[in-house]
Order: structure tokens, then C-alpha cells, then sequence
């Protein structure tokens, strides 16, 4: 049997499936709707391997409507149009039982392919279920995403892939015939990276391994095996996260031979361009900051461009914008500073804004005291009052830290002049 474990054993119901307690768990946002059979349209989001696909399947399974699949990868508008039109044809004009379309890689279609699809998700011909392993506020255009729904698939727990492999042993035909003693499972569980179709490749791949019907499962036994079946590696699993992983430390340790040479294996691995820049972005305000201001413009420019042109070209692009911000001084005073005020905010609650920052743009508001007292700061001299901004209960607390480097001394320099020594910046 060619079949791999993972599609063997495949759950079936909603009762088999394992994890995401949050969407189909006893109180799930989803169980309900499913037993209902009213499902809306929806892009399920979550990494490799946490059953997305399996989710779809059992959606359609439990509210018995037809189930038609594309996947992005190689799929084109025809196709699209082709699946929507049987779709009609099967029921699609009755709601309540419209066909559900499934999309696997949906962050992979173009914005010609997404267009295709608004008419009859809007309309009702089929409810839409995309998978994505991508943030679908960046890959799903606005239009399509507005009409649907976005549920996050987390990676799976310890325990959740533990009785993966538990469920695995106990109904797999193939598996049955041997007798399996899981001694040791820290391996099994590092390597899947939290991925359950990965876990049972590798678990598959080391039983198979052995020539007796006897199996003892160890730690030096799975990293034996791994090791000389390099296959198991791809750019969707565990050493895509530590690879990007080692560019952005690179990138934070100002080393740029660090930061290129992973780049390279990236690019060489066919890794998203858009994923790079991406990354690139986020470190560009987190590891940067205001120590560099540009680095963030250099790598929103690099985004843009590496989206319009694309390998082998792009390569370049990203090369040039990963050495600058290796090369940049670095803050993460902005980091640390919107962290700090976001656990204020859930310590202290919904404060009041104070009167004096309150908009009036009523004379009923004017007349209860909204703006009043507000002092323009440029009416004064250096376009400055020493007037604070923050709710009445948390008067006094300083925020942000200005980081070690020349541009933020500057910074410091010019805060401490304007309000002395009311804040420790």
C-alpha cells in the first residue's frame, strides 16, 4: 500500500478529530454551526500539518453537501469557473445545502483567480473554505476576505500528537500487525515542529525502518533514521521556522555574513520572496527601529519590489535590503515601549481620556467640557507645553526608553530638554 500513514488514518467525524478544541471542541466557535450544517464561508489559517484539510472534509462530511476541491497550486480561472458551474447545477441555488468549495494553498492564487470567486460566494453557489498557512490579511484580497470568515488552526500540543500517534498505532491496519513500544517520543515530537502529518511521515518512516515486528521507539532510534532521509525536510516544515529563525537572529546580531549566507539557503530552498520581505519588514521596526527610521522604508520598498518582479531577479533585492539591516545600528525601544503600554492597558483597564483631549465636534460636547482647557502646543514656544497626555490614574508613568545609538541620544537629548526631569527616558 502506497498510501501514506497520515492519509490513512485520516479522521473521518468530528468526534476522531484531534486538536483545535477552540474551533470544534465542546464549546468550539465552529461545532455548532457544523452539527447545524450552517457553515459560512471561510479561509481556516494555521501552519503545515494541523489538520486544515481534514477540518474541510469533515465540514462537508457532517452537513452532507457536496464537496468540490481545487488546489492553488494547479488550478487556473477556467477551473475555477468549471467547479462553480457543477456547483450550480448540484444544488447551489438552495443556501442552505449550496456545495462546498475547497481551496487548499488559497494564498497562492492570483488576484484574477481571487476575483473569480466573489460572484458566486456572494451569491450563494457554494460556500468557500480556504486553507492557508499564510496571514490571509496579506494573501486573501480585501473584497473575498471581507465575505468570509477567519478561523486560526494553532500547531499541535505534546498531547495532541502524542495521541496522534497512540490513535495511529491502534487503527492502522499496518500498524496493528506489529507490536510497537513507545519508550521514548521527545524526537518524534521535536522534529514534527508541531506538525501532525510530518509526525506520522517520520513515525511511519521509522517503523518501516526496522526488519523486525518488534519495534522499540527511542530517541537515538528516530534521530538515526531521520538522519539519512533528508526528504522529511521541506520548505513548509520544521527547518523553514529555524531558517528564517537564523536570518532574522542575523539580521538582529549585525552580522551580515550570518544574514546572507541564510538568505541563500532560503532562496535556494524556492522559499516565498514575499515571506522574506515580510520578515524583513517586521525586523526592520522591532530589531531597528528608530536607531535606523529608513531601514523600515528600505524594506517596504524591497516588499513592493520583490512582489512585481519576483525570482531570480528579486534575489538580488533581498540581498541588498538583509545586508543593510544587518549593517544598521540597532533598537527595539518601539518594541519594547508598545509592549509595555499594552500591559498597562490590560492592568488598568479602559481609562477615561482625559476632558482637555476629548474631541468636540458638537456644542452639546463643547458645553459638558470636552476640549476644554486643551492648551495648542504650538501657541507656545518650541511648539511645546509641559502638559502630560496620559488618563488622570497613570499620571507620571514613562513608557518608552530611548535606545543606546546616536539618532535616539539625539531623541533623549531633545525629550529631557522639553519636560526636564518628569520622565526617565
Amino acid at each position: 500500500m502506497n498510501e501514506p500513514l497520515a492519509e490513512r488514518v485520516r479522521p473521518k467525524t468530528l468526534d476522531e478529530y484531534i486538536s483545535q478544541h477552540h474551533l470544534v471542541g465542546e464549546k468550539g466557535s465552529l461545532t455548532h454551526q457544523i452539527k447545524r450544517g450552517i457553515i459560512p464561508s471561510l479561509i481556516l489559517w494555521g501552519p503545515p500539518g494541523t489538520g486544515k484539510t481534514t477540518l474541510a472534509n469533515i465540514i462537508a462530511q457532517e452537513s452532507k453537501r457536496p464537496f468540490y476541491i481545487l488546489s492553488a497550486i494547479n488550478s487556473g480561472v477556467k477551473d475555477i469557473r468549471e467547479v462553480i458551474d457543477k456547483a450550480k447545477q448540484s444544488g447551489g441555488l438552495f443556501t442552505s445545502k449550496n456545495p462546498i468549495l475547497f481551496i487548499d494553498e488559497i494564498h497562492r492564487f492570483s488576484k484574477s483567480q481571487q476575483d473569480s470567486l466573489l460572484g458566486a460566494v456572494e451569491k450563494g453557489w457554494v460556500t468557500l473554505i480556504g486553507a492557508t498557512t499564510e496571514n490571509p490579511s496579506f494573501e486573501v484580497i480585501p473584497a473575498l476576505l471581507s465575505r468570509c470568515q477567519v478561523y486560526i488552526l494553532n500547531s499541535f500540543d505534546k498531547n495532541d500528537l502524542e495521541s496522534l500517534i497512540h490513535r495511529a498505532i491502534k487503527k492502522d491496519t499496518l500498524l496493528k500487525s506489529k507490536t510497537i513500544e513507545l519508550k521514548e517520543t521527545e524526537a518524534l515530537l521535536r522534529l514534527s515542529g508541531g506538525d501532525g502529518r510530518k509526525l506520522l511521515n517520520i513515525f511511519e518512516l521509522v517503523v518501516n525502518s526496522e526488519v523486525t515486528d518488534n519495534v522499540v521507539i527511542t530517541d537515538d532510534l528516530v534521530m538515526s533514521k531521520v538522519q539519512k532521509n533528508t526528504a522529511l525536510y521541506d520548505k513548509t516544515g520544521e527547518q523553514h521556522y529555524d531558517i528564517i529563525s537564523a536570518f532574522i537572529k542575523s539580521i538582529r546580531g549585525s552580522d551580515p555574513n550570518g544574514t546572507v549566507y541564510w538568505l541563500a539557503r532560503m532562496i535556494e530552498g524556492g522559499e516565498d520572496v514575499k515571506f522574506i520581505a515580510r520578515r524583513m519588514l517586521i525586523s526592520a521596526s522591532e530589531d531597528i527601529g528608530l536607531a535606523n527610521p529608513t531601514a523600515l522604508v528600505m524594506a517596504n520598498t524591497t516588499f513592493q519590489a520583490v512582489t512585481t518582479i519576483g525570482y531570480p531577479e528579486a534575489r538580488i533585492i533581498l540581498s541588498q535590503c538583509a545586508i543593510y539591516l544587518a549593517t544598521s545600528p540597532k533598537s527595539n525601544a518601539s518594541y519594547m515601549a508598545i509592549g509595555k503600554a499594552q500591559q498597562l492597558v490590560k492592568q488598568t483597564g479602559d481609562l477615561s481620556v482625559p476632558l482637555p483631549l476629548r474631541n468636540a465636534p458638537t456644542k452639546l460636547m463643547k458645553d459638558i467640557g470636552y476640549g476644554k482647557d486643551y492648551k495648542y502646543a504650538h501657541n507656545y514656544e518650541n511648539n511645546f507645553i509641559a502638559e502630560e497626555f496620559l488618563p488622570e490614574e497613570i499620571i507620571g508613568t514613562s513608557i518608552y526608553q530611548a535606545g543606546n545609538n546616536t539618532r535616539e541620544k539625539a531623541i533623549k537629548d531633545f525629550l529631557t530638554n522639553r519636560w526636564k526631569t518628569k520622565y526617565e527616558f
